[in-house]
């Protein structure tokens, strides 16, 4: 036997289509035959599963248990739940040797995938692609394993309200705080959760609902924090917290409604987390905004800019020990009294406690940031054979001209005005632009340079491409 995936759902980070069209039961079982043979050829032999809220997981992890144990692999099942409850069941189950959640992550409702960890590290990239050749090549083990069930959401729940101790409860319990599930896979952990947190707290959205009937779960984008906008406003809360499907993510809106991005979200955290640790490293992913770099050496610690992408940082926190991590994109790597994986409902925590041990609100935190213009993240479609190939051409020209930039991830150009970024993506046919400026002048002139260099290689930004 053997089995094609199908090569577009075979992505840099995870492995992700849209069920139906790309993605099915027999890529699941099949995912499970080859995984289960590399956990089982690295010495190993449990495999945490879990699954969120969407329609199509249950069958999904259903066909994945079942070619995981025809391959021998012991399987503990955790049930539904957001990814990061997977990642604990991973890091805290001593006889669990990989993982894998079932998830669409901030995705539509009709996407689904699968996030992967091997012996507590991420797997990406080249592990992905041995996949694919694995079960093209139909080479996988045969065995008969076995299947336990496993709840772990109360002592996963214990584990992250444990990001507030040391802190009188009584200073809590001033916080007044709004969350916003958006029907994914958080809600019985934050319900759970928020009723033994000190504090007043306002839930919205906490049913799953797998086609998402309020709002997409995507914090990043600011249409779907509306509700949470509004609720902190007529309740006068101190600040609010949205999570995206798998909760792996976080958003947060202060007392005003503003939005606190993922960089700025990171540059709080590095703030409370240097004044415990001096001169830690704290890393930020190449799209983050100049301000942040800039924080965190002025609290002493060291900055470290890093190429993007969930399993990058995870990776790159275990080579540095970096104790904190963060991207735009709002994923909170805390290897600080935890486990250096992302975790929003973990992060909203830390947030309760920056915000009490740094004697300010989140409102005041958020007001005391540098004003900076920023544009989105310009996303446009290349053919899939020109984006490296366009980005190894700008790199060209930069180094010949002597300018000032760094090329970990694509290219980040800082010049007078600020900086800009292009890159290519890892999981799509697509070129990535940003550019910050202290002024709108400035930012014209840099949006202006993107533009020159994509002319030097025959392209042009073009309509926006989605996630």
């Amino acid at each position: 036997m053997s089995h094609r995936f199908d090569p577009a759902i075979l992505r840099e980070y995870d492995i992700r289509g849209v069920v139906g069209r790309d993605l099915g039961p027999e890529d699941a079982y099949t995912l499970g035959r080859c995984f289960a043979t590399v956990v089982h050829r690295a010495g190993g032999r449990k495999v945490a599963v879990g699954y969120d809220g969407r329609l199509s997981s249950p069958a999904l992890e259903a066909a994945l248990v079942e070619g995981l144990i025809a391959s021998g692999a012991d399987v503990v099942r955790i049930g539904l739940g957001p990814t990061p409850m997977l990642y604990y069941a991973e890091a805290s189950g001593e006889d669990v040797d990989g993982a894998i959640q079932i998830t669409g992550s901030h995705n539509p409702a009709d996407h689904n995938g699968f996030k992967l960890v091997l012996g507590g590290r991420p797997f990406f990239g080249a592990d992905i692609v041995r996949l694919g050749d694995m079960a093209a090549a139909g080479a996988w083990d045969e065995g008969t394993g076995q299947v336990e069930f496993r709840d772990v959401l109360d002592a996963y729940v214990e584990r992250i309200a444990q990001g507030i101790a040391g802190i009188a409860p009584e200073v809590l319990s001033t916080l007044r705080i709004g969350w916003d599930s958006g029907n994914g896979a958080s809600g019985p952990a934050l319900e759970r959760l928020t009723a033994r947190l000190p504090g007043e707290h306002h839930l919205l959205f906490t049913e799953v609902d797998g086609t998402f009937p309020n709002h997409h779960p995507d914090p990043t984008e600011e249409k779907n924090l509306a509700d949470l906008k509004a609720l902190v406003m007529a309740e006068r809360l101190d600040f609010g917290v949205a999570f995206d499907g798998d909760a792996d993510r976080i958003g947060v809106v202060d007392g005003l409604g503003r939005v606190i991005w993922g960089d700025q979200l990171l540059g709080i955290f590095a703030e409370d987390l240097l004044a415990r640790l001096p001169g830690a490293t704290v890393i930020g992913d190449v799209k983050a905004s100049g301000a942040l770099f800039d924080t965190i050496a002025r609290h002493g610690g060291r900055a470290l800019m890093w190429k993007s992408g969930h399993s990058h940082m995870k990776a790159k926190m275990r080579e540095t020990g970096a104790p904190l991590a963060g991207e735009t994109s709002a994923h909170v790597f805390f290897a600080d009294n935890f486990y250096g994986f992302d975790d929003g409902l973990y992060a909203a925590v830390r947030l309760m406690a920056a915000t009490v041990r740094l004697g300010r609100s989140v409102t005041d935190l958020r007001g005391a940031m540098p004003d900076m213009l920023n544009t989105p993240e310009l996303r446009f479609q290349v053919e899939e054979s020109r984006k490296f190939a366009a980005i190894d051409e700008v790199r060209g020209r930069l180094a010949g001209a002597g300018a000032d930039f760094v090329d970990i991830d694509g290219v980040r150009v800082t010049t007078p005005d600020g900086w800009w970024l292009l890159r290519a993506s890892n999981t799509q046919d697509v070129l990535v632009a940003r550019a910050e400026s202290r002024t709108a002048e400035g930012l014209e002139r840099l949006i202006a340079e993107i533009d020159a260099q994509l002319a030097a290689s025959g392209l042009r930004r073009g309509p926006q491409a989605g996630h």
